[in-house]
């Protein structure tokens, strides 16, 4: 995935002003998918032969979508950097993205423990739209 990030995105020989609008609109792609999860958890209000299909389809399709995203932002990392700060720029991402995985994990137990299922999805919903609008300033930064 990550070899295909550049070509996906059709980064060669684009302004980076394009390149960024296209992650843009594959974050945008990440928010409903756990907020259509989460809503078919709470409706089903219990184990249901169609939620247990719903879910496996639904969150590999958010892992494929969310593999693109990751793809796609190391790529951008990397082209965007400047040639004498590439390892503070790396390193600066790598650091963030663990921060991102243990706060997404704390938050993924903790949202379970107080509504269940539908809950914990409604904040992984919750955190890709904050990624999303997050991105979003990068067009006007």
């Amino acid at each position: 995935m990550q070899a295909f990030a550049p070509r996906l995105i059709g980064a060669k020989g684009q302004p980076e002003v394009e390149t960024t609008r296209k992650a843009i609109f594959w974050a945008g792609l990440l928010v409903p998918i756990p907020f259509l999860l989460s809503g078919a958890a709470w409706l089903a209000d219990g184990p249901a032969p169609w939620l247990t299909a719903a879910l496996i389809g639904g969150l590999l399709l958010f892992g494929f979508v969310f593999a693109v995203n990751s793809s796609v932002h190391s790529y951008l990392i990397l082209a965007f950097g400047s040639a004498e700060r590439i390892t503070r720029d790396v390193g600066f991402y790598y650091m963030a993205n663990a921060a991102g995985r243990l706060i997404g994990t704390l938050l993924s137990g903790l949202s379970y423990q107080i509504g269940g299922l539908p809950s914990c999805l409604a904040t992984a919903g919750v955190m890709a739209l904050a990624s999303w609008l997050a991105a979003r300033r990068l067009i006007f930064a």
